[in-house]
C-alpha cells in the first residue's frame, strides 16, 4: 500500500473544498447550491488527482545512457 498516493488525493480534495468553502462563506452563510459546489469541488479534487499517476522515481544508483 502506497500512502503517498492517498495523501496526494486527500490533500487535493481538502484544498479544493477549502477554496470553494472560502468563497461560499464570504456572505456569512452557505446556501444549498454553494454546499453542492463545495461537495463537487472536494470530489473533483479527489477523483482527478487519484486518476493521475505519480511520476515514477528512478533508483538512486540508476545509470543514464550516454548519447
Amino acid at each position: 500500500m502506497k500512502v503517498a498516493r492517498y495523501w496526494k488525493a486527500i490533500t487535493a480534495g481538502v484544498v479544493a473544498g477549502a477554496g470553494a468553502a472560502g468563497t461560499a462563506l464570504e456572505d456569512g452563510k452557505v446556501t444549498g447550491p454553494e454546499a453542492v459546489t463545495i461537495l463537487l469541488a472536494v470530489l473533483g479534487g479527489l477523483g482527478l488527482t487519484w486518476a493521475v499517476p505519480n511520476k515514477p522515481q528512478k533508483p538512486a544508483n540508476a545509470v543514464t545512457p550516454e548519447a
